[in-house]
C-alpha cells in the first residue's frame, strides 16, 4: 500500500487507488505520511488540521479519523498509537513523496546517465498535479505543498542534466525554454538551456539567453549572474570544445565503474637468492587467510624483523610479488621510514589516507582524525581479500591503525626492532632474518655476475661476501660494481674492498648494519663527479623522497642534466627509483651520504645547496597555493638563488596535484629550513603550505610547520614572521574545532601586526576573531571586529577583503535581529564577491542569506539559498562548512515544521563532522536524538563510499 500526496491525498492498494473522504481525514493522512515512520504527536496533528480553531472533542475526533484511515489502509497496524501520538508506518517507500527521493538520488548518482535520465522520468511521474492539491487553506499543508513543488523543480533539473549528458540537447530545448519561463532568475536552468541552445548549433541564442538573465538580474535583484555562467558565456564565445556533447556516452552505459583494484606493490626484486625457510613460512600463512567457512576472526599477520639491510623489505615484496593473485581485490604497500636519519616517520593517518585514496575514496570524504580514518579504512577492506606490506615500521603504535580488520586479508610488517607488541596482542607470526648463509650470498652473487664468473673465482667470491658481511644491501651494491667492470677478475674486485674496508676501520663499530662503510666507498668511489656531487647534496635532503626538479635545483644544474647522475645513483643501486622521477634512499645509504657531505664539502657549499632546494619549495608552493586561492595576499619572498628552477604550474589542478606529491617533503622541508637557520624561509614555507593543508584537512601538519616556523622566526627576531607563524597556528586551531586555542593565538597575532603596522595582517586577524566569536556568541564582539576589518581593508584599498568582509557584517547585524540591516549587507557583500569569483565567500553570504530569510519566516527562500551553500561546498570539497550549513538548513526545516527533511539534513551533517572528528557533532547530535532518533546511527550516518 502506498499514501500519495503529490496530487490529490489518495491511498493505493493493490495496486487500485482509494480515495478518502473528507478534509479533515485528508488533513491527518498527510500529516502523518509526510512524516512516515515517525511519531506525531495529537497536539501537532490538532494545529494542522484545524490550527487556532481546534474544538474541544479534538482528541476523540483524531482518534474516528485514525480508525477510519486504518480501514481505508486495510490494516491495523498502518497507524499505530504511540504517546503522545500516532506513528504511520508503510515500510521506506510508503509514500509517493519517498519513492520520489529516492529515485531522485539514484538518478542523479547513476553513472549512465540514459538509465539516470529513466529513475527520474520514473520520479516526475508520480506528480499528479500540485502537491497536496485538496487541502486548501490549512497553513502548514500549504507550506509543504510549496516544498514538494520545489522538490519537483529538482527532479526536473536533475532530468535535464541527465538527457544533456546523454546527448538529447535537441529534443530538450522545447522543455527547457518552457521551465526558464517559469522560473527566469534560474541560474542553473539557464545555463541548461544555454548549454543546451549551444550545442543544438544555435550558439546566437544561447548567448541572447545569457543577456535576458543578465538584464533580469540587474533590474530586479542588483547583482550580475555567478562566476560559473560567466565562464559558461566566454566558454561558448570562443566554442571551446569541452562545451561538446561527451563522447564517450556509450561507454557510460557499460555501468558504474568498477572500485579501483590497487597494486601498490615496488618492482620485483631483481635475481632475489635465498630465504627458502623464511619463504616457505610465509607460504604456511595463507591457509589461515582463505575464506573459509568459520575461518579466523581476526586478520593474519606477519611480522618480519632484521637489522638494516638484511634485506627484510626485499623477501616482503619478493613474496608479495608471489602470491599477489591470491589477493585480487589489491595490495597495498607503504614506506613507514621508522628509521629515517632525520626522524621523518610516516604518520599513520598519512599513510591510511594514502591507501583510502588507492581504492578511490575522493579525498574530500577522508576524515581528519586518525580514529575516524581508521575506521573507514577496515570499512573499506571489509569483506576483501587484500595484501598489505607495511614497510620499515618504527613501533606497533605505527602499524596498529594500518591493519586491516578483515580475516580476508594479510598483513606483512617490516621493522629493524621485533614488534612484540603485535605478536602478543594481534596474534602476529614473529620471523627474524639474520645474515645471509654463505651459500645464499654465493647464489646472490651467482645471479647477479652469472654462476660462470663465481665459480671460476670462488676464494675471491668468498673475500667479497666476507668484506660485505653477509649483508644484502652491501652484497647488492658490491655486485652492483662488479657487473660494471666485467673485464675485471673478482680477485681485483675484493683486493679494492679490501683496501677500502681498512681505510675506514675507525668507522667499525661490530654491527654489519654499520660496518658497510667499505662497500660503499668503494661504490662511491666509482662514480662520475656528478653523480658523486649529487649523491652527498641529496644526504643534506630531509624528505622521504625527492623529484627531479627538486634535485636539480638541489645540485643547480638543468632539471635535463640532473636525470643523467640520478640513473647513474640508481644503477649502482645507491639510489632507488621509486615511482618515475622520484628517487629515495635506504636509510644506511642517506647516512653515509651525509656523512660524506659533511667531510667533503664545505659549510658553504652544504648551506648554499640546501638553501637552493628550500628556494624551489618555496617559490613552487607559492605560485601553487595563489593559484588555489586567487585572492591570498601574495608574500615579499627573497629572489631565488642563481641555479633554482621553480616548477611551472598551469591550472589550479596542477597546483594540487603538486601539492600533494610533495606533501611530505614540503613538511620536511619547513623543518630543514628551521634547523638550518634559514628563519625567513621557513616561516613563509609553512605559510604558503598551510593554504593546502587546511584544504585537506591535514591539521597535524599544520601544526607542525607553523611551529617550526615559529621557533625559526623568534630566533632570527622576525617580528613579521612571527605574526604570520602564530595566526597560521591560529587558523589551524579554529578550522579543528579547536577554539580555546585559537583565540590567544588571534590575540598575540593581532598584537604583533599592529607591532609592525601591517594594516592587512591586522585585518585578517580580525577576519578571524570575528569567526571564533561568533561561534561562542558574542556578536557584538563579532561585529566590532568586522566593522575594525573593514576599516582596515578600506584604508589598504584592498577590494577583495572588503567584499569577504561584508558577509561577516551582515550576518552579525542578523544575529542580534536587524534583519533587513543585514540583507542589506549580505546582497551587497554577494555581488560583490561574485563578481570577484570567489567560490567560498559566495557561499558563505548564500549561508547568511539563509540564516536571515529563516528568521524572517521565508522559509523556501530559505531553504534556496542554504542549498545554493551547500552546493558551492561540496563543488569546492569544503566538507566542514558543508556540514555546518547542513546543520542550518535542519534548523530553518525543522522551524518549518518539516521534521523529516531536518532529521536528513542533520543527519547528514553529523555524519561529515564525525568522519572529519570535529567537536561540532556534540551540537547536532542532540537536535537528532529531540527527533527520536536512536542512539545508533550507523543506518543514517556512516561514511558512504
Amino acid at each position: 500500500m502506498q499514501v500519495r500526496l503529490l496530487g490529490p491525498v489518495d491511498v493505493v492498494v493493490a495496486g487500485e487507488p482509494r480515495p478518502v473522504q473528507g478534509l479533515r481525514r485528508k488533513a491527518v493522512l498527510a500529516a502523518l505520511a509526510l512524516h512516515c515512520g515517525e511519531v506525531v504527536s495529537t497536539s501537532t496533528l490538532a494545529d494542522v488540521v484545524w490550527g487556532q480553531r481546534a474544538p474541544s472533542t479534538a482528541v476523540n475526533t483524531l482518534q474516528s479519523h485514525v480508525s477510519y484511515l486504518r480501514q481505508l489502509l486495510g490494516s491495523k497496524d498502518a497507524i499505530r498509537a504511540r504517546p503522545p501520538g500516532y506513528l504511520l508506518d508503510l515500510g521506506d517507500e510508503g509514500t509517493d513523496v519517498q519513492a520520489a527521493e529516492r529515485l531522485l538520488l539514484a538518478g542523479r548518482q547513476a553513472a549512465d546517465p540514459v538509465l539516470g535520465a529513466r529513475q527520474l522520468q520514473a520520479a516526475l511521474a508520480l506528480w499528479r498535479g500540485r502537491p497536496l492539491a485538496d487541502l486548501p487553506g490549512l497553513a502548514w499543508l500549504e507550506e509543504q505543498a510549496e516544498r514538494l513543488e520545489l522538490l519537483g523543480v529538482q527532479v526536473k533539473r536533475a532530468l535535464f542534466e541527465a538527457r544533456l549528458t546523454a546527448g538529447e540537447h535537441q529534443a530538450l530545448v522545447p522543455d527547457l525554454e518552457q521551465m526558464v519561463a517559469g522560473r527566469p532568475l534560474d541560474e542553473q536552468l539557464q545555463a541548461q538551456l544555454m548549454l543546451a541552445l549551444y550545442r543544438s548549433g544555435r550558439q546566437a541564442d544561447a548567448l541572447a539567453a545569457y543577456r535576458r538573465l543578465q538584464q533580469a538580474l540587474s533590474e530586479e535583484l542588483g547583482v550580475h549572474p555567478g562566476q560559473q555562467l560567466r565562464e559558461l558565456e566566454a566558454a561558448i564565445l570562443r566554442q571551446d570544445p569541452a562545451l561538446d556533447p561527451p563522447a564517450a556516452v556509450a561507454a557510460l552505459r557499460l555501468g558504474p565503474p568498477p572500485v579501483p583494484v590497487p597494486a601498490q606493490l615496488p618492482a620485483a626484486v631483481a635475481a632475489f637468492a635465498g630465504r627458502g625457510t623464511e619463504l616457505a613460512s610465509l607460504d604456511a600463512l595463507l591457509p589461515r587467510a582463505e575464506p573459509v567457512s568459520g575461518g579466523p576472526a581476526a586478520v593474519v599477520i606477519s611480522a618480519l624483523s632484521g637489522t638494516a639491510g638484511v634485506g627484510k623489505t626485499a623477501l616482503a615484496v619478493h613474496w608479495a610479488h608471489q602470491v599477489s593473485a591470491r589477493f585480487p581485490d589489491g595490495q597495498l604497500y607503504v614506506n613507514l621510514q621508522g628509521f629515517h636519519p632525520g626522524g621523518a616517520a610516516v604518520e599513520p593517518g598519512e599513510a591510511v589516507r594514502g591507501f583510502l585514496e588507492a581504492f578511490g575514496v575522493p579525498v574530500a570524504r577522508i576524515p581528519a582524525e586518525l580514529p575516524a580514518q581508521a575506521g573507514l579504512y577496515r570499512s573499506v577492506l571489509a569483506g576483501k581479500r587484500v595484501l598489505v606490506v607495511l614497510d620499515n615500521a618504527r613501533d606497533v603504535e605505527q602499524v596498529r591503525p594500518l591493519l586491516p580488520g578483515s580475516p580476508r586479508c594479510l598483513a606483512i610488517v617490516t621493522s629493524r626492532n621485533h614488534l612484540t607488541g603485535l605478536v602478543a596482542a594481534e596474534g602476529a607470526y614473529p620471523l627474524t632474518l639474520g645474515l645471509l648463509p654463505a651459500a645464499d650470498a654465493r647464489d646472490l652473487l651467482a645471479r647477479r655476475l652469472g654462476a660462470a664468473r663465481v665459480a671460476a673465482e670462488p676464494d675471491a667470491a668468498d673475500e667479497i661476501i666476507a668484506c660485505c658481511a653477509r649483508l644484502p644491501l652491501a652484497l647488492t651494491i658490491a655486485a652492483a660494481r662488479a657487473a660494471s667492470s666485467p673485464g675485471f677478475p673478482l680477485a681485483a674486485v675484493a683486493a679494492e674492498l679490501r683496501e677500502s674496508a681498512g681505510a675506514l676501520d675507525p668507522f667499525h663499530g661490530g654491527d654489519p648494519a654499520t660496518d658497510v662503510r667499505a662497500v660503499f666507498s668503494w661504490s662511491y668511489q666509482a662514480l662520475s663527479t656528478g653523480a658523486a656531487r649529487m649523491f652527498r647534496l641529496l644526504g643534506l635532503h630531509r624528505g622521504p623522497d625527492i623529484s627531479v626538479a627538486a634535485a636539480a635545483s638541489l645540485a643547480a644544474v638543468e632539471p635535463g642534466r640532473a636525470r643523467g647522475p640520478l640513473a647513474e645513483l640508481s644503477r649502482a643501486h645507491l639510489l632507488a627509483e621509486l615511482a618515475p622521477g622520484r628517487f629515495a634512499f635506504h636509510d644506511l645509504l642517506r647516512a653515509y651520504a651525509t656523512e660524506q657531505a659533511h667531510a667533503l664539502d664545505s659549510r658553504q657549499d652544504q648551506d648554499a645547496a640546501v638553501c637552493r632546494v628550500l628556494d624551489y619549495y618555496l617559490h613552487t608552493a607559492h605560485a601553487a597555493a595563489r593559484l588555489i586561492e586567487p585572492h591570498l595576499e601574495p608574500l615579499s619572498l627573497v629572489p631565488p638563488r642563481p641555479g633554482v628552477v621553480a616548477a611551472s604550474l598551469a591550472a589550479e589542478a596542477g597546483a594540487m596535484a603538486w601539492f600533494t606529491a610533495e606533501h611530505a617533503a614540503l613538511v620536511a622541508a619547513v623543518r630543514l629550513a628551521a634547523d638550518a637557520g634559514f628563519g625567513t624561509r621557513a616561516w613563509q614555507l609553512a605559510w604558503t603550505l598551510s593554504t593546502f593543508l587546511l584544504r585537506c584537512g591535514s591539521w597535524n601538519d599544520n601544526t607542525l610547520a607553523q611551529q617550526a616556523g615559529l621557533d625559526a622566526a623568534r630566533r632570527a627576531g622576525d617580528v613579521a614572521g612571527e605574526a604570520h607563524a602564530v595566526h597560521g597556528l591560529a587558523l589551524g586551531y579554529a578550522r579543528s574545532g579547536r577554539f580555546g586555542d585559537a583565540y590567544p593565538q588571534c590575540e598575540r597575532a593581532l598584537g604583533l601586526f599592529e607591532l609592525i603596522g601591517d594594516e592587512l595582517g591586522q585585518a585578517r586577524v580580525h577576519n578571524s576573531l570575528t569567526w571564533l566569536a561568533e561561534h561562542e556568541h558574542r556578536v557584538p564582539d563579532a561585529l566590532g571586529h568586522a566593522m575594525r576589518a573593514l576599516e582596515l581593508y578600506r584604508k589598504a584599498g584592498h577590494q577583495a577583503g572588503q567584499a569577504m568582509v561584508l558577509n561577516d557584517i551582515g550576518f552579525c547585524h542578523a544575529q542580534l535581529g536587524s534583519y533587513r540591516q543585514a540583507i542589506s549587507y549580505c546582497e551587497l557583500g554577494l555581488a560583490a564577491v561574485r563578481e570577484a569569483g570567489e567560490r567560498s565567500w559566495e557561499a558563505a553570504t548564500w549561508d547568511s542569506l539563509g540564516y536571515i530569510h529563516h528568521r524572517l519566516g521565508d522559509h523556501d527562500r530559505s531553504f534556496g539559498c542554504y542549498q545554493r551553500a551547500i552546493d558551492l561546498y561540496l563543488e569546492l570539497a569544503d566538507r566542514f562548512n558543508e556540514a555546518d550549513t547542513l546543520d542550518h538548513l535542519g534548523d530553518a526545516q525543522q522551524a518549518a515544521g518539516d521534521a523529516a527533511a531536518a532529521r536528513r539534513s542533520w543527519a547528514r551533517a553529523l555524519r561529515i563532522f564525525e568522519e572529519i572528528s570535529h567537536p561540532d557533532s556534540d551540537r547536532v547530535r542532540p537536535k537528532l536524538g529531540g527527533l527520536g532518533l536512536p542512539p545508533d546511527l550507523s543506518a543514517e550516518v556512516a561514511p558512504s563510499l
